[in-house]
């Protein structure tokens, strides 16, 4: 199971919200190359870099930090938050991102979504399929939607989506835990499809239950901020693998 730091933007900074709520924002650092370039330290490979002022304005804002993360280490990074058109899409894959996720994009424009995936091709697209009781939540959580979860990744699988990012917005930020039971219905009845968990990761333990229920990554961000899980502990994680 990869491992894949998240480090989340607003305002050019190392953020982390609770319930996807911009009110309840930490600041962590004031410089996410500086986190960037610590995960990449310790043997990690993966980042996951969500520009939050872009899914709040509905277009790309901090391509300028994507650029510097991606030129200045060796990290692979899965970029997210705000992309909306072509033009976003662009910008995103010239400033160094390996792989996009689309969430709202995907319930608000399947049109141009599905472009996107016959473009780009599946490893390059993610899904991102965030759930509030089972329902697709959109805009940066601000948004619930009338889609039901799992028949939404579903749908997307026929159009060729390999890749899903999923987060219970009731665990995101709350270090009590991520939803295993969600994780283990979506892998049973999504034949195939590459699940990164994400949300509520508070312990290392939990790590080796969602590489055992099938999650292909897993997303952590909180709890490594919080010290609940030291780089170390995962740097040897990903040397034991």
């Amino acid at each position: 199971m990869r491992i894949i730091p998240a480090i989340d933007i607003i305002d050019g900074k190392c953020v982390r919200l609770s319930k996807g709520d911009y009110d309840t924002k930490i600041i962590y650092n004031e410089n996410p190359l500086e986190v960037a370039k610590s995960f990449e330290a310790h043997g990690i490979e993966y980042l996951h870099l969500v520009d939050l002022d872009g899914a709040k304005s509905s277009k790309i804002v901090n391509y300028k930090i994507l650029e510097q993360i991606a030129t200045q280490t060796s990290l692979q990074i899965d970029f997210g938050g705000g992309l909306k058109s072509d033009e976003d899409l662009k910008i995103a894959f010239e400033s160094g991102a390996s792989q996009i996720t689309g969430g709202s994009i995907a319930v608000k424009n399947r049109a141009i979504f599905e472009k996107w995936i016959a473009e780009y091709g599946s490893e390059k697209i993610i899904l991102g399929a965030d759930a509030k009781e089972e329902k697709v939540a959109i805009s940066g959580w601000l948004e619930d939607s009338d889609e039901d979860l799992v028949p939404f990744i579903q749908e997307y699988q026929t159009k060729g989506i390999q890749y899903v990012i999923c987060t219970d917005i009731a665990k995101d930020g709350m270090l009590e835990g991520p939803s295993f039971d969600l994780y283990a219905k979506i892998l049973k009845e999504a034949h195939g499809v590459k699940l990164i968990a994400s949300g509520g990761i508070s312990t290392f333990d939990e790590l080796p239950k969602l590489a055992h229920l099938g999650c292909e990554g897993t997303i952590i961000g909180k709890a490594i901020y919080e010290g609940r899980i030291t780089l170390k502990q995962l740097e040897n994680y990903i040397i034991r693998k």
